[in-house]
């Protein structure tokens, strides 16, 4: 019967010291990626609060009014509604147009 009881007693002992091993492996991993993740989380809230800093100092009127102040009147020009694209779809589409009407110009003065 004490046989059976210390054969118990260590199978238990070994079965938590193993458990306990893997849960602790297992928890340190876990730890790391939560490590890495918050940094990176951190850098993001810097670089978001550079940019924010950045944006708000550069689209200040007062500050855009100085700028325009100091260019010459005949360096700046009014941007035209027709440079100012929706998505990245016009733009190409716009692009591929210009380059087929330079192709069609270029082999009409090549037949002349």
């Amino acid at each position: 019967m004490s046989k059976i009881k210390i054969l118990i007693s260590i199978s238990i002992f070994s079965f938590l010291l193993i458990g306990t091993s893997i849960l602790k492996n297992k928890t340190r991993i876990i730890e790391k990626k939560i490590y890495n993740i918050s940094n990176k989380i951190i850098a993001k809230k810097e670089d978001l609060n550079k940019s924010q800093l950045d944006f708000s100092y550069l689209t200040s009127p007062s500050i855009i009014e100085r700028k325009i102040e100091h260019i010459d009147n005949n360096q700046y020009l009014p941007m035209d509604y027709s440079k100012i694209y929706f998505n990245m779809q016009i733009f190409l589409d716009l692009e591929k147009k210009l380059v087929n009407e330079a192709n069609q110009n270029e082999k009409k003065n090549k037949k002349r």
